[in-house]
């Protein structure tokens, strides 16, 4: 193979895939237990990771897979705020991180993803700052704990989604709508709990002269009118940029709280445009039929938009001067071609990015599994593997994307 036919990665690359505790772990308790999606769906069993973790270690590993993202379900290791961490289930997440070090992959840990314990839940949540120092005790003993297998710390997973999807559209418990006050308290309460944790991941983090690295993941989306000189569809899409994007980094990363960071990590999946204030993408119930005929290229969530590597990048890196993870990057689809196409298109931009100057020291795929998406159920697939839910032993199968995806990951490289 020619030089010319790859685009090559830097060494030391991050090549990984990700999941979330509910999403897949099943056996949970916390706000998400007793949710029905529209679907029938619930994630009481989900994928089973629980228990079947060492088979899907193994499934990485086969995919030659180097990092692996991944939270710990705050819910099982407390039981009450401030309480010391359940011995039984921090073992197993220990035997996780074992069995990932034994294969060589490397992980990133994510401390909120989506879910609390039923008494932060109990208390108000996130918008209750009571939860702040409950959440930074919860980070400081997982540290100690923790800190000789792992240096990648992820404090927050889209915090932006959070705090949107449970206040202002109301499809996450606790399931309110249009309550932007609580949707910037949670935002804040947040914000001041990263950067305690992040100094505190820091500070205490350290292990024989290694440096944590910690920082949230950013779900980034762009806004555009479908038609450039709609005024009011323009202002939709601007005033969803100044919410979602624009206030939630100020809050996170603006002024000196951006020394608390090491990293950004960026999710990035595509851009909704607006077409008479209705949002045109497949998740907010747009006909597909109707988004092929306006020239769209959706998966079954949103518009690609590969393009937008060049635009975002470039700005994280100019804005905050840190290295970049991708930490979520994926595409819902059964057509397996299609998916194919999405992740080359998105490599070779985020390439061309990185070629500009922009660090980005990793990508991780969403996801490992086909899993519980949250308000969607089961219908949503985004899985390098398939699990057959239909049968009790929950097999998995490997798609035609996790081939693709391994042989990049093995060449750290992109054939054209």
């Amino acid at each position: 193979m020619s030089s010319e036919a790859i685009l090559k990665f830097p060494p030391g690359f991050l090549w990984g895939t990700a999941t979330s505790p509910t999403q897949v772990e099943g056996h949970i308790e916390n706000e998400w237990t007793h949710f029905t999606a529209p679907d029938g769906g619930h994630c009481r069993i989900a994928c089973d990771h629980y228990h079947r973790y060492p088979e899907d270690v193994d499934w990485m590993a086969q995919l030659g897979l180097n990092a692996y993202r991944f939270g710990l379900e705050w819910s099982r290791l407390q039981t009450a705020p401030f309480a010391p961490l359940n011995p039984a289930e921090l073992a197993r997440y220990v035997d996780l991180l074992d069995r990932l070090q034994a294969k060589g992959i490397t992980p990133m840990v994510v401390l909120h993803h989506f879910s609390n314990p039923p008494w932060i839940t109990a208390a108000g949540g996130w918008t209750n700052p009571a939860t702040i120092p409950a959440f930074v005790d919860f980070v400081r003993q997982l540290v100690a704990a923790l800190k000789d297998r792992v240096y990648l710390w992820n404090t927050f997973n889209e915090p932006d989604t959070y705090a949107c999807v449970a206040y202002l559209l109301g499809g996450f418990p606790p399931q309110r709508k249009w309550k932007l006050g609580q949707f910037r308290k949670v935002i804040s309460h947040m914000a001041r709990a990263h950067v305690q944790a992040s100094r505190i991941i820091r500070r205490e983090g350290v292990v024989a002269g290694r440096k944590p690295e910690v920082g949230i993941a950013k779900n980034w989306t762009f806004f555009h009118a479908y038609h450039r000189f709609s005024p009011w569809d323009r202002l939709t899409a601007l005033a969803c940029h100044y919410t979602f994007n624009k206030f939630v980094l100020d809050a996170f990363l603006g002024g000196g709280r951006g020394r608390a960071s090491t990293f950004i990590g960026l999710n990035y999946y595509g851009r909704v445009r607006f077409h008479h204030f209705r949002a045109m993408i497949p998740a907010s119930g747009t006909p597909v039929k109707t988004l092929k005929d306006f020239g769209f290229v959706c998966d079954d969530m949103v518009e690609r938009y590969p393009e937008g590597f060049g635009k975002i990048l470039p700005y994280l890196h100019r804005k905050f001067h840190l290295p970049v993870y991708l930490t979520e990057h994926g595409a819902a689809s059964n057509d397996e071609a299609f998916r194919e196409r999405d992740l080359r298109g998105n490599l070779a931009a985020l390439h061309r990015a990185m070629q500009a100057g922009v660090a980005v020291r990793g990508f991780f795929y969403w996801s490992l599994l086909d899993n519980f998406e949250w308000q969607f159920g089961y219908t949503k697939k985004f899985g390098l593997l398939a699990v057959d839910f239909s049968d009790p032993a929950l097999p998995r199968s490997r798609k035609p994307l996790a081939g693709v995806y391994a042989e990049i990951a093995r060449a750290n490289g992109l054939r054209l």
